[in-house]
């Protein structure tokens, strides 16, 4: 991979003008952490952090992603509901979390992610950051052929920062390179919002229509083998 993330940018006006918004308020960010916590859950499923980087991704992703591929992947098979209005509650919150994210980048917003966007020196997978994008990329690999059908330079240049703060590519010798690049790190975790809204941006407003995001394409979920034929990469 010979891309590298951009260096930083400022922020446009619009995104300067409105801050960060969140997705969730504070009492249903607590029902999906205790939930995601509990026993009822695999322990292999997401938790809290990754999930909203998770739905978030869906939110940005190209395709249209059904309900099943995406819950067995957030949850790691079914989670031990108590009853039918649990899991309409649960499976609720994480939509909406998702359709949230999906109505505030559509109007140009920037998503409030639950942390700060400081690295303070550690390395992004020891932090909710390095989490939060492990979770993003995760969104990605349930449809990966979609975010590169178009345009794979453009996505892979895009989604790099994401893949270089997740923790996940650190094996590859081009991604460990950047690794090791501390100010960039912060600099890009400080822009993470930004970062989302351009991917959205980049799926949604054709290069010669800039004023009018277009709409979602409709397409089933496949077992997508990913860019360049790659598995997709472990979860941590």
């Amino acid at each position: 991979m010979s891309q590298r993330p951009a260096s930083p940018r400022p922020s446009d006006d619009a995104s300067a003008a409105a801050p960060p918004e969140p997705l969730l308020d504070d009492d249903a960010l607590e029902r999906l952490d205790d939930f995601l916590d509990s026993g009822r859950v695999d322990e292999d499923a997401l938790d809290l952090i990754s999930t909203h980087g998770f739905m978030v991704a869906l939110a940005v992703a190209p395709s249209h992603i059904p309900d099943d591929p995406w819950q067995a992947e957030l949850f790691q098979g079914e989670p031990d509901y108590a009853d039918r209005a649990e899991r309409d509650e649960i499976t609720g919150l994480l939509a909406a979390l998702r359709d949230n994210a999906v109505a505030l980048l559509e109007q140009g917003g920037l998503v409030e992610l639950p942390f700060e966007l400081r690295l303070d020196g550690l390395p992004p997978e020891e932090t909710p950051i390095g989490d939060w994008c492990a979770g993003f990329m995760e969104g990605v690999f349930v449809d990966e052929s979609a975010w590169f059908a178009e345009d794979e330079e453009a996505a892979a240049t895009l989604l790099l920062p994401f893949m270089l703060l997740s923790g996940l590519f650190d094996d590859e010798p081009d991604i460990a390179e950047l690794a090791g690049d501390t100010e960039r790190l912060e600099a890009l975790t400080a822009q993470l919002p930004e970062l989302v809204l351009d991917l959205y941006l980049h799926y949604r407003v054709p290069p010669e229509n800039t004023g009018k995001p277009k709409p979602r394409p409709k397409k089933s979920a496949g077992g997508a083998k990913g860019k360049g034929g790659k598995a997709k990469k472990p979860r941590r």
